[in-house]
């Protein structure tokens, strides 16, 4: 196997790199609640290159959403530092694309429309015309090109997160931040979007920061995965898949990612305390 496997701390295959997109140092943040404090994540230390896509995977409430709102800039970090491409993050950032499991289309626009808000929201200097060009050649690229005016209910789950997707991507993000957008679709139609995300991303050239509980789903998209431990979280596996960007289904069936998939459910079961590290 060619992977280059780490444990523990924060150094991954790509920390060398001189260009990267995000950078997360020593971060921590902690939850005030009825109970008490609540540490959520503990000396969160990982890099991300431009171009990158990095999935995260983690026990259930180990704080992979709070990791990504502390990259969106929708929270700041009680300690440590969020950079995107060397710039502190401390408010929200319009350079910060998201989808999310629920794709939240608004039913009185049209696809079209729906694809078209950020535009409406982010400062460009685009004509119309240029917006709507932009829009259609996202949809077209995953294949919605002809739905354009239909309307959120008329499409099929799978069709409406593609939508979403291109929503948020239309305003060229520098950084695509996915949290869990396919767990709640059937697995025929999840793993389409597998396929339809190598497809944007060899297109959109665009730095991806998943959240996902789906341990192939990982395996198949990523460059990179990081698992984290159980709350409070911290990094406690890194894994450089070595797949290269053109990737079939098939990839996941042999033993190069049968060994991948093996290891990351025993470190799932470390951070969940059904198991011990190895020695």
């Amino acid at each position: 196997m060619t992977d280059t496997l780490t444990k523990g701390g924060g150094d991954s295959a790509t920390d060398a790199s001189d260009d990267i997109r995000i950078e997360l140092s020593s971060v921590s943040h902690t939850f005030d609640t009825a109970q008490g404090p609540l540490p959520v994540l503990n000396e969160l230390t990982f890099s991300v290159p431009t171009g990158g896509f990095t999935a995260v995977v983690g026990p259930s409430g180990c704080g992979k959403s709070t990791l990504t709102r502390l990259i969106a800039g929708l929270m700041i970090p009680d300690a440590g530092e969020v950079r995107l491409h060397g710039e502190l993050v401390r408010t929200p950032r319009h350079t910060v694309g998201m989808a999310f499991q629920n794709p939240v289309l608004l039913e009185w626009r049209s696809i079209i429309d729906n694809v078209l808000l950020p535009l409406e929201i982010v400062p460009n200097k685009l004509s119309r015309a240029d917006k709507e060009a932009r829009a259609m050649s996202l949809l077209r690229l995953v294949g919605l090109d002809g739905f354009e005016h239909k309307r959120p209910s008329q499409l099929s789950g799978g069709m409406r997160q593609r939508a979403s997707l291109c929503r948020a991507m239309v305003h060229r993000p520098e950084v695509l931040i996915l949290d869990e957008p396919f767990g709640a679709l059937d697995a025929f139609t999840r793993e389409d979007l597998w396929q339809t995300m190598h497809a944007v991303r060899k297109e959109e050239k665009t730095t991806c920061l998943l959240i996902t509980h789906d341990l192939r789903e990982a395996v198949f998209l990523a460059d990179q995965i990081v698992v984290l431990s159980g709350r409070p979280a911290t990094v406690q596996h890194l894994m450089a898949v070595d797949m290269g960007h053109e990737r079939s289904l098939e990839d996941l069936y042999t033993p190069e990612s049968t060994e991948r998939l093996n290891i990351l459910r025993h470190q799932i079961e470390i951070a969940q305390g059904r198991d011990k590290p190895d020695s």
